[in-house]
């Protein structure tokens, strides 16, 4: 490289330099001991970059942080592009009852612009996992990294773990993308969804590694354009759409894309979930393609009769309509006979339900379906007369 090329690199590489405003959190009190609560010391850096008028990144150098609980809000920030660089991690209380009751323990809400990169969120929630295994009383337990209503959010390279409840909430949001990301929780874990996306749009979630015990990844109600590629699922319940249809008027979910996802050992593939009860919820024009199952218990699922542990079920119809939805190229094996599982709302089937090139064995023979108000078409796939 000339002399020439290289005094311009250092002339762009200073301009832009001058025009990002630095802020490292232990400037402000933050220590890496793991023992010390850091969380005035991370807002009072966020405040600092929120009051720039220019693009502001937050340092969090390596170490371990302990975080009681931190709420960065940006409805009043000047900066409209702030990056977060984590080379450390943040440690929520070992004690469950310090932040057991709270809603989250790291909650964005109403930002845009905001970028995270690397690092570990560790929700220490094993204690109040196995509290909640034993049937004591405990706390409901708090979603370790939450985003409301914000915009344009990017989360790169980051690893959230061992969260009391859920790992990550994506609630009112628009134009999301997680990409390279670990998510993980012991498979006994009860109600730790991987991510839970609703009433969102322009949600995209990228070659990411997601282990849980529960929902590797849930959609709720109001979700739309939603991208999920690259995935590998497990320990968890595989990827859920729902449960939808709890309330009578409640938004759908459409324009879902799931493709080249392994699951390896979960409890389900693809599934979608209704309560069967009167609702003016839809899903529809959904496309699940290019994926293997390794040892799937129900790898192809549609409930709309889903009532957990048999409690407050009403016992009707489900009114979410199901439309629309395509099963392509899915292939491996099932830990049951039954692979495909369709069953339908009696007061509103399913229509245009299409399964192509559908190849799941179980034991090294080819597996079942079973389906119940159901109308679309079917290739590639052993089934009884009543399915498709």
């Amino acid at each position: 490289m000339s002399p020439l090329a290289i005094f311009l690199l250092f002339l762009i590489h200073s301009s832009l330099a001058a025009n990002t405003n630095i802020y490292n959190v232990q400037n402000y009190g933050a220590k890496s001991d793991g023992k010390t609560d850091s969380s005035k010391a991370f807002l009072s850096a966020w405040a600092a970059a929120c009051a720039s008028n220019t693009p502001a990144t937050i340092n969090v150098p390596s170490g371990k942080y302990l975080i009681h609980n931190a709420y960065f809000n940006g409805q009043t920030c000047k900066s409209k592009a702030i990056t977060i660089h984590i080379d450390g991690t943040l440690l929520a209380p070992s004690d469950y009852n310090v932040i057991g009751n709270d809603e989250n323990w790291i909650k964005f809400e109403k930002v845009n612009g905001v970028s995270i990169y690397g690092g570990t969120f560790d929700g220490q929630g094993a204690a109040l996992w196995d509290c909640k295994n034993s049937n004591k009383n405990c706390p409901d337990g708090t979603t370790a990294l939450a985003f409301y209503n914000s915009n344009n959010i990017i989360m790169s390279g980051v690893t959230v773990q061992n969260s009391q409840k859920f790992q990550i909430l994506v609630d009112g949001c628009h134009n999301v993308k997680l990409q390279g990301m670990k998510v993980l929780a012991q498979g006994n874990s009860p109600n730790t969804d991987g991510i839970h996306v609703k009433l969102s749009s322009g949600v995209s979630i990228m070659k990411s590694q997601i282990g849980t015990g529960d929902d590797c990844i849930s959609i709720g109600p109001g979700t739309s354009n939603l991208w999920i590629e690259g995935i590998a699922c497990g320990p968890g319940h595989g990827i859920s759409i729902g449960s939808l249809g709890w309330k009578q008027q409640e938004l759908g979910v459409q324009n879902v894309t799931v493709k080249t996802v392994t699951f390896s050992g979960t409890t389900n593939g693809v599934r979608v979930k209704t309560w069967a009860r009167p609702s003016s919820g839809f899903v529809r024009n959904i496309l699940f393609q290019h994926i293997v199952m390794v040892n799937v218990k129900n790898p192809i699922l549609i409930d709309q009769n889903y009532c957990p542990n048999h409690e407050s079920c009403p016992h009707q119809g489900s009114g979410v309509k199901i439309s629309d939805v395509t099963y392509q190229d899915i292939h491996g094996t099932s830990a049951t006979k039954v692979a495909v599982k369709l069953n339908c709302s009696k007061s509103n089937p399913c229509s245009g339900i299409t399964l192509e090139d559908v190849n799941l064995s179980y034991n090294d023979h080819p597996t079942k379906a079973s389906c119940v108000n159901v109308s679309g078409r079917v290739s590639g796939l052993e089934k009884p007369a009543n399915c498709l």
